[in-house]
């Protein structure tokens, strides 16, 4: 909301001089006069009365003031305001109005804000004296008046702050608007005095710029008080505190392209306002500009850029509100109020980026007509008159100087002529006939023109007493109620106020009519009455003149009420299996009226909800048939009358009987029918006949003979029939029965076995053709009543695992692709279309012998050192293996190798042999067969072998890394990691204190580290290469040099306190190394400092530190430094720093507390070191790696 202006102060508003009035006295030629003092909507005024003590009026009001002496009194007034005096037949009235731009008053003086005691008293006048004005301007001095024309100005309504002593007299409020809007003051008067108070310490605000008549009304400045303080913009200042940290985050994360981004989108010119008028302006601006601060911005201008004009009608700090978004430079507004001071600003916007709003351009819409009234509305009516008033309408900036008042003169015909023209805001209009009607319509005029006329309205004056109106209307009826509605009198005007009597007479009463509403509705509901009465009404209208006469008497009667519940149903007479009959009395209560209907509803089941309406009429029983046995039904009965519905009765839990169960459908074959047993398989019967079953029978007889036997007797719904011939058939019956006996059978079903399969056949026959081939012949068997349809023939070289080789019609079957000298069983089965019959027995056969079988795994022998041959070279030899194959029932006597264009190698009977007198680094063929005395086998497949090359030469090798136990040396080129794949292998040895070398390395790499070393010693080293061929020459002998060591970490030292300012430091002593001497280096850190400072260095192991601070922190930390005397030079190795160890400085109270000071001192926590934590660190990880690898153990493995 935009910030409403405080209210006027007392002080500047009368001056002290007015004195209280006794009496109003309404005179212009006394000594005494009645000034008002006018207050606008939404403003206070604020005075003090006799007894001290403040009061605070809201307008709209007008405060009778009493000026001893007759003059009006100087009122001061705010900047760009002016009191207005306005005479009406004698009584002034002072109204304080925004003084107009171009408005330059000619000889009078300037009235100034000049402070003035407060008012002492007042008294208010409650009668006000609307009467036509005649406009002053400002008072200047006792009498002094002129007759200058003031302009209003239309603003918002305004809301002020009230003094902090006006909580007062609120009982005198004239009105509950007046009432709210105090509170609403009091509450902003608080909120605004704690802002008051926050600002109290903050330097002053920056100068205000005037404000425009548009921030000021009636003598109030928007954003100021009456002291001057600028309290409208406290609000504003202090969100802009509070939010201003967000902001500036904000900005700082927005990277400076953005930034400079926005800061050319707000380097934009404010709108140019032109083309005023009344109601339209057209504002036109310019894009942003790149020149910021007389230079060039290099910030490129956007294709696509839109724009937003922002209005306040409120003033420059007002609250603006958007009225156009697009991307035109120029916009027509429409809609604006006249005579209204207007602030514009516009805001670009390009890619979701927004600058700042520009300034804001101030523009003054023009004055214009007066808005269209509203209807007059009447005042009062008598038979020859009636008197009309009206408010006056918006004047759009010029003062409205007459009201033009048409009527139709009661004719009706459309046609309006003048009966009033003047200031005046009521008008009687005389000499009409009783029972007029006439119409109306107002229009304003100033002097821009005149308004159009407002909505007709139609008004009658009194007339006679009302006709007699028509007999009231039931509209509708109830069991207690009648609803009735009447109409007014014929020839009755619309607006004339008519009151109607209803009477009404109860026959059975003998009281006669009596009254029963009295009012000015048409409608009226009379209640408690009783259910099915017979009531007489008539209805009278009246009004000022007198009573109608009453209309005809009409009767009406009340409904019926629904009826009461009917007792509970019972059975009259037996209940049967499929029957039984009902009956019930009627209700004890009718409702009034008679019973036309009963209800019967039934539903299956002890707890079934579903109602079925089974009967339906006057009789008071029926009977229920088409029921099933062995059932349960609840039955229940309503009653239907004029008067509705009665709710149901109890509900009646009726069984019936039940009875043997129905026949079953035949029994049906479930599968295939075997030879000898067949399967059945059946449901329940349809009907049960009210009880579960319990039991079923199944008969059987031969379909030849007629001799039935019961085969089967249970509660199941399957049976297995047994013992049954092939191929014949049979008939099957089933019956069912419950509690109450067998059923009858079903129909029969006939069910034919199915055949047998064959008998077993003979043992079949063997001839073996060769080695690999075998002829298979057998004989038919027995079909026992079907064709043999296929045999099967099983073959195998183990008894028990026999595969199918054959199925098929034929009685032989040759087998090919046989073992040589290996024994093989079969047998064979026939089958039929029923089934398949036994296995015959098993026959064994052995096939005869053969060459050998093909040679398998033929391979290279890859490992050296399983090589026997000492003359074995892999650049010149190749070495192959092989397993020996089956011999096929001759031994195998030797093997013939074939490596190439040479002519084949034969060799005895071993698995391995070496191929030398090859060329190096060469691709060869190799293939091998068996021998034995029916011939040679086949050739195995072929392998490709290559023989190796020559060894290589030994690389260089170099140091590339080293201290005083490691070397890290380096040979070769490639990656330091290199795979154990690699063909090359090194072998690094190094000479030992015997002066031998023994071997520290061999593997692909070409990087190796050598620790364990002394320090500033020399080590001989020397490197070979090996690949697939063998080891090559050793390299030369290589001399490296281990530096000398620095000194070891020393522990952390201790602290003893001497006094309060002394404390001594000691740490261990480190003994000479190698000869060369150690002194140490003490730190100490301060406080909150960052860094270590030194304070001791020397060969001591104690130091005494002064200067301490009471209540201080010191970490000590000390290292051990070697100094080398080396004949190159001196050189000074340092160590690593010890534990750094806390020692807080404290005041000694009693002589016997030191021990105990530096015993804290020296139990002071210590932070572990980084070897602890890698430490810890690693004991951890070992531990969850041990606890992980036993889990995975225990539970996924296993």
């Amino acid at each position: 909301m935009a910030e409403h202006p405080p209210l006027l102060d007392t002080t500047q508003i009368l001056n002290s001089d007015i004195s209280l009035l006794s009496a109003p006295i309404v005179s212009a030629d006394g000594t005494q006069q009645v000034i008002l003092v006018q207050v606008n909507p939404g403003e206070a005024f604020t005075i003090r009365r006799e007894d001290g003590q403040f009061q605070c009026i809201t307008g709209p009001a007008q405060v009778p003031m009493m000026s001893p002496n007759g003059s009006v009194p100087p009122i001061y007034v705010p900047p760009g305001y002016a009191p207005q005096v306005i005479e009406d037949n004698g009584v002034r009235r002072v109204v304080v109005v925004p003084q107009a731009p171009e408005f330059h008053p000619g000889g009078h003086t300037v009235i100034h804000r000049t402070p003035h005691p407060p008012l002492p008293g007042f008294i208010p006048v409650p009668t006000m004296m609307p009467a036509p004005r005649h406009m002053y301007s400002p008072v200047t001095g006792a009498g002094d008046m002129a007759t200058q024309y003031m302009p209003q100005y239309q603003s918002s309504q305004v809301y002020g702050d009230v003094d902090a002593h006006a909580t007062h007299g609120r009982s005198n409020f004239r009105d509950e608007r007046s009432s709210k809007t105090y509170e609403r003051l009091q509450k902003k008067l608080k909120d605004r005095q704690g802002t008051q108070k926050d600002k109290m310490s903050s330097p002053p605000s920056s100068p205000q710029k005037c404000p425009s008549p548009m921030n000021e009304h009636n003598g109030i400045i928007k954003g100021q008080n009456a002291s001057g303080v600028n309290t409208g913009s406290t609000k504003s200042k202090s969100g802009r505190s509070k939010g201003s940290t967000q902001v500036d985050t904000e900005v700082e994360e927005k990277d400076e392209e953005t930034k400079a981004f926005e800061a050319f989108l707000s380097n934009i010119v404010k709108p140019v306002a032109s083309d005023i008028q009344a109601r339209t302006v057209v504002l036109t601006w310019s894009p942003p500009s790149s020149f910021i601060n007389g230079e060039t911005d290099e910030t490129p201008v956007p294709e696509l850029c839109g724009y937003e004009i922002l209005v306040s009608s409120t003033g420059k700090d007002g609250k603006y509100k958007s009225v156009y978004a697009g991307e035109e430079t120029s916009v027509t507004l429409n809609d604006l109020k006249p005579a209204t001071d207007y602030h514009a600003k516009v805001q670009a916007e390009s890619s979701s980026i927004k600058g700042a709003p520009s300034e804001a351009e101030s523009f003054t819409t023009l004055s214009c007509e007066p808005d269209v009234p509203n209807p007059p509305r009447i005042a009062n009516r008598t038979k020859n008159s009636l008197t009309l008033q009206w408010k006056a309408p918006s004047d759009n900036g010029s003062k409205i100087q007459s009201f033009v008042l048409e009527w139709d003169e009661g004719k009706g015909n459309g046609q309006f002529y003048q009966c009033y023209v003047g200031s005046q805001k009521q008008f009687k209009v005389t000499k009409l006939s009783p029972a007029m009607g006439c119409k109306f319509r107002l229009s304003a005029k100033n002097e821009y023109g005149t308004s159009g006329f407002s909505e007709e309205v139609l008004y009658y004056t009194s007339g006679c007493a009302p006709s007699m109106p028509a007999s009231p209307v039931l509209a509708k009826a109830g069991v207690t109620w009648l609803s009735l509605q009447w109409s007014k009198p014929s020839g009755t005007p619309s607006d004339e106020g008519i009151s109607y009597i209803l009477e009404m007479e109860e026959e059975a009463s003998g009281y006669g009519f009596k009254p029963k509403y009295d009012g000015e509705d048409l409608a009226y509901t009379v209640k408690n009455l009783r259910r099915s009465t017979k009531y007489k009404f008539k209805v009278i209208a009246y009004n000022s003149e007198g009573k109608s006469n009453p209309s005809e008497v009409v009767e009406f009667t009340t409904c019926p009420d629904k009826p009461g519940v009917p007792v509970k149903p019972s059975i009259k007479g037996k209940i049967h299996s499929h029957s039984f009959k009902i009956t019930w009395d009627p209700p004890k209560d009718n409702g009034g009226a008679l019973i036309n209907k009963y209800v019967v509803e039934m539903a299956e089941g002890s707890n079934g909800n579903k109602w079925d309406m089974i009967y339906s009429g006057a009789s008071r029983e029926h009977l229920c048939d088409r029921l099933n046995p062995g059932c349960f039904y609840r039955l229940r009965v309503y009653c239907i009358s004029d008067g509705g519905q009665s709710a149901v009765s109890e509900s009646l839990l009726v069984q019936t009987p039940a009875v043997p169960p129905g026949p079953c459908l035949p029994p049906r074959l479930q599968g295939r029918p075997k030879a000898k047993e067949i399967q059945l398989r059946w449901g329940p019967p349809l009907i049960d006949g009210g009880s579960p079953i319990s039991c079923y029978g199944i008969e059987m007889s031969p379909a030849e003979k007629d001799e039935p036997r019961e085969v089967y007797q249970g509660s199941e719904v399957e049976c297995t029939v047994s013992s049954l011939l092939p191929g014949k058939t049979y008939s099957f019956r089933l019956r069912a029965a419950n509690k109450m006996g067998f059923g009858p059978f079903s129909e029969k079903c006939d069910i034919t076995t199915a055949p047998g399969p064959p008998d077993q056949c003979r043992p079949p026959q063997v001839t073996c053709r060769s080695a690999t081939c075998a002829q298979v012949n057998w004989e038919i068997p027995l079909s026992n009543g079907t064709d043999v349809t296929e045999y099967r023939l099983e073959w195998g070289g183990v008894e028990g695992s026999m595969q199918i080789c054959y199925c098929g019609p034929g009685l032989s079957y040759e087998l090919k692709g046989l073992s040589p000298a290996t024994t093989y069983y079969c047998r064979v089965q026939a089958l039929s279309v029923v089934g398949a019959g036994p296995f015959s027995e098993v026959v064994a056969c052995v096939t005869p012998p053969s060459v050998p079988a093909i040679v398998t795994c033929l391979q290279e022998i890859c490992d050296d050192d399983d090589v026997e041959n000492p003359h074995y070279s892999p650049s010149t030899c190749l070495a192959i293996r092989w397993e020996k194959p089956c011999d096929h029932g001759s031994e195998i006597l030797a093997y013939s190798i074939d490596f190439g264009d040479k002519q084949p190698l034969t060799v005895g009977k071993i698995s391995s042999y070496v191929i030398d007198n090859l060329q190096p680094d060469t691709t060869y063929r190799i293939r091998i067969q068996a021998l034995n005395s029916l011939g040679a086998g086949p050739f195995s497949h072929m392998i490709k072998l290559k023989t190796k090359p020559l060894p290589p030469d030994p690389p260089r090798l170099e140091c590339v890394a080293f201290n005083h136990q490691n070397l890290k040396l380096k040979w070769g080129e490639g990656s330091p990691k290199t795979l154990s794949s690699d063909s090359v292998q090194y072998h690094l040895q190094m000479e030992d204190k015997n002066g031998r070398f023994v071997s520290l390395y061999r593997g692909p790499c070409h990087t190796y580290k050598v620790q364990r070393l002394n320090e500033s010693t020399s080590y001989k080293f020397c490197i070979q290469a090996c690949n697939e061929a063998g080891e090559g020459p050793l390299s030369q002998e290589y001399i490296f040099t281990t530096p000398k060591s620095v000194p070891a970490a020393l522990k952390a030292p201790k602290i003893e306190k001497i006094n309060d300012h002394i404390c001594e430091i000691t740490w261990e002593c480190l003994q000479p190394m190698k000869g060369d001497p150690v002194i140490y280096s003490l730190q100490v850190m301060v406080g909150k400092d960052s860094e270590f400072k030194q304070v001791y260095r020397g060969p001591d192991s104690a130091f005494r530190f002064s200067s301490l601070q009471l209540n201080c922190e010191y970490r000590f930390r000390v290292c051990a430094i070697r100094q080398c005397q080396d004949p190159v030079g001196h050189q000074d190795l340092v160590g690593p720093y010890s534990t750094t160890v806390l020692f807080v400085s404290q005041r000694t109270e009693l002589p016997a507390s030191t021990s105990r000071d530096s015993v804290e001192s020296s139990r002071s926590p210590r932070s572990l070191s980084d070897e602890q934590c890698a430490a810890v660190i690693l004991v951890l990880f070992a531990f969850f790696s041990i606890l992980i690898a036993f889990i995975i153990q225990y539970f996924v493995i296993k």
